[in-house]
């Protein structure tokens, strides 16, 4: 399969519907791929806290409209990023938005670990609560975002729920720039599973990102890294490679802790 990761440049100075629609231009540019990924919040900005408020939108808004169309037209399974989710009935979520290649909406995940400690993310918008997979004609896909890297409870429990391939949009800021790699490269060897990881280029909030988004092997090898600034990383990747690994290194064959319950049936 191929795969996309758009790593797009978000600034302070660019309209999000000026955004919108070059990310939409971008995707659909992208025709003869097979998964699309955008990145974490590109749309306002993972750092441009003033903005979530005002600019938050539902899951059919005008961000959820444009990336059907995109996915539609380029036929591609699209990891659209996350928006700022306005829960009619509830606090913002930091939702992901997964598209098949007709346009439809089939799968959303609400960020469960924000960033931020006392500030933020952390205190403007609520905590998702499910863990999400999506099963896909690529493979079951296991959503996370950011901040969740940091938490490997999190992707074992996509382990467990069949996840081969681990999507990761993000607004990682450069400061921290070898932790991002290096955790993305620590959850494809801890899960035997592809990682995607898809980060913001450019600067919003005040905060310079680290670009870097990177595909990784279930072996925790780089297949490909974007540089700096905004590009399109693509690479060719087979998601049989996963079952082989896990058949070739049965690691999880020795866990003792964190083994999920037997199904009652």
């Amino acid at each position: 399969m191929r795969a996309s990761l758009i790593q797009l440049a978000v600034s302070d100075s660019e309209p999000p519907a000026e955004r919108r629609s070059r990310a939409a231009a971008l995707v659909r540019a992208q025709e003869g791929a097979d998964l699309v990924v955008l990145p974490e919040l590109w749309a306002l900005g993972g750092f441009a806290y003033e903005a979530w408020s005002t600019g938050a939108e539902p899951l059919d808004g005008p961000t959820a409209e444009a990336m059907s169309a995109a996915a539609r037209a380029a036929r591609v399974w699209l990891h659209a990023g996350s928006i700022v989710e306005r829960d009619p009935d509830g606090p913002v979520y930091n939702t992901s938005l997964l598209f098949a290649p007709d346009g439809t909406l089939t799968h959303t995940y609400r960020k469960i670990h924000r960033f931020g400690f006392d500030s933020g993310e952390a205190v403007a918008m609520g905590a998702g609560q499910e863990i999400v997979t999506a099963a896909t004609d690529l493979g079951r896909l296991g959503l996370a975002t950011c901040y969740d890297l940091r938490f490997p409870e999190l992707f074992r429990a996509l382990l467990d729920d069949g996840a081969e391939l681990l999507v990761v949009p993000a607004a990682w800021p450069e400061r921290r720039r070898e932790h991002w790699t290096l955790l993305a490269r620590a959850r494809a060897v801890e899960e035997q599973a592809f990682v995607l990881a898809c980060n913001t280029a450019g600067t919003h909030g005040g905060v310079p990102q680290a670009g870097h988004s990177l595909v990784v092997d279930p072996w925790g090898r780089v297949l490909g890294e974007a540089g700096p600034d905004e590009e399109v990383l693509t690479v060719e990747l087979d998601p049989a490679e996963v079952g082989k690994a896990r058949a070739d290194f049965p690691v999880h064959r020795d866990r003792l802790l964190g083994i999920p319950a037997p199904v009652q049936r």
